[in-house]
This record gives C-alpha cells, sequence and structure tokens, in this order.
C-alpha cells in the first residue's frame, strides 16, 4: 500500500499521482494542498491553519506534544502496513523541521519501507545495497551518510568515481553526474541520495 504525507514546508506545486494511495495532511500542509489532491486524513494540532480542513480531523493533537505533526503521521502509516510513503512539502520554511522531516525519512527506512521526498527542485531518499540511477541520466547526485559511515562497494556511469568510505560528517559523496542509463552505486551502510531533477 502507498501512502503520502502532505507536509507543512514549502509548498509542492507539482502534480501529485495519489491514485490508490493513502493521502494524510498535516496541520498547514492543508493551505497548499486543498483542493490539489485528495485527502483522507487531516492530522496535527492545527496551530498553523486559520480555517477548519476537511476532512474533519479524527483528533486534535495539544501544540505542546512529545512529536510533531509529520511523525505523528508516519508512525500512523506504519501501524497500517504501508510499504512505500511519499512526503510532499518536505523542504523550506524552518531548518530544524527541515531536520526533523530528514529524520523521518530514516525511520521509515529502517522500518524497511520505501520512501522518497519531494521538494520543488530534489528528490531525496535513503536507500542501501545497489542504488540504481538510471531515470536520472545528466542530473546531479549526492550521496551522503545517513546515520553511520558508508561503504562504497562498485559505481558504474557516474562522472566522479567515490572514495572506498564515506565518514559520517564528511561531504566527498556532493554533486556529482548521472551519465550512463545504466549507472549504479552499490554501498554497505545507508545512504541519503540527492538528486536534482529540476532547473535551479
Amino acid at each position: 500500500m502507498k501512502g503520502i504525507i502532505l507536509l507543512n514546508g514549502e509548498p509542492y506545486y507539482k502534480a501529485i499521482n495519489a491514485e490508490n494511495a493513502v493521502v494524510y495532511c498535516c496541520d498547514g500542509a492543508y493551505a497548499w494542498a486543498k483542493g490539489r489532491i485528495k485527502i483522507d486524513k487531516n492530522i496535527g494540532d492545527f496551530d498553523s491553519l486559520n480555517q477548519t480542513p476537511y476532512p474533519p480531523p479524527e483528533e486534535i493533537y495539544p501544540a505542546e506534544k512529545d512529536f510533531t505533526d509529520g511523525e505523528i503521521a508516519l508512525i500512523k502509516m506504519l501501524l497500517e502496513g504501508v510499504d512505500e510513503i511519499e512526503f510532499y512539502g518536505f523542504g523550506g520554511g524552518r531548518e530544524d523541521h527541515f531536520l526533523g522531516n530528514l529524520q523521518l525519512l530514516y525511520r521509515a527506512y529502517s522500518a524497511g519501507v520505501k520512501c522518497r521526498a519531494y521538494t520543488e527542485k530534489s528528490v531525496m531518499f535513503p536507500a542501501g545495497g545497489k542504488i540504481l540511477f538510471g531515470e536520472y541520466k545528466n542530473k546531479t547526485v549526492s550521496v551522503l551518510p545517513f546515520g553511520g559511515s558508508l561503504n562504497i562497494i562498485d559505481s558504474e556511469g557516474l562522472k566522479y568515481a567515490y572514495p572506498d568510505r564515506i565518514g559520517y560528517g564528511e561531504c566527498r559523496g556532493l554533486s556529482n553526474i548521472v551519465l550512463s542509463e545504466k549507472a549504479y552505486l552499490k554501498v554497505d551502510g545507508c545512504a541519503l541520495v540527492i538528486i536534482n531533477i529540476y532547473p535551479v
């Protein structure tokens, strides 16, 4: 089952394919998402929204709580057994919220869920093992260690060679170029992959 989580970051105005997906909208994301995508559940404390969302929330959480609205949405989706999640409204806004959203990606990945986050200019996802880049030919790709050091086993079809290891806290995986539809990177560990898919 596919899930979509709409977050209250930078509004996402490109098309979102919600066919056969369950869609959870977090708090202020409703302001940019309403009328653009079907919403199955509105989730949050709604301290960032000056209107009543539809459908009405099943529960309104207190503004002072231990979990972000996005984290509550993710927990609910994981409990419902989704195996794929897309996040929109992921970037922009407060930097601390963006870094918190990265933690949601790691949590979903650690639970065995395929996940991707979309901004107006990029797509990012955690991955391990063999990572295929063919669909992103001629795009800039950055690979960073996510949650620990990253060992590079093999690669093909990329402009620059990677070192054998990228330590956590190093930036040596930034700004490579995908040259081939057969491009891939094989790693041991978890990588945060960021593809610049739209012109800056």
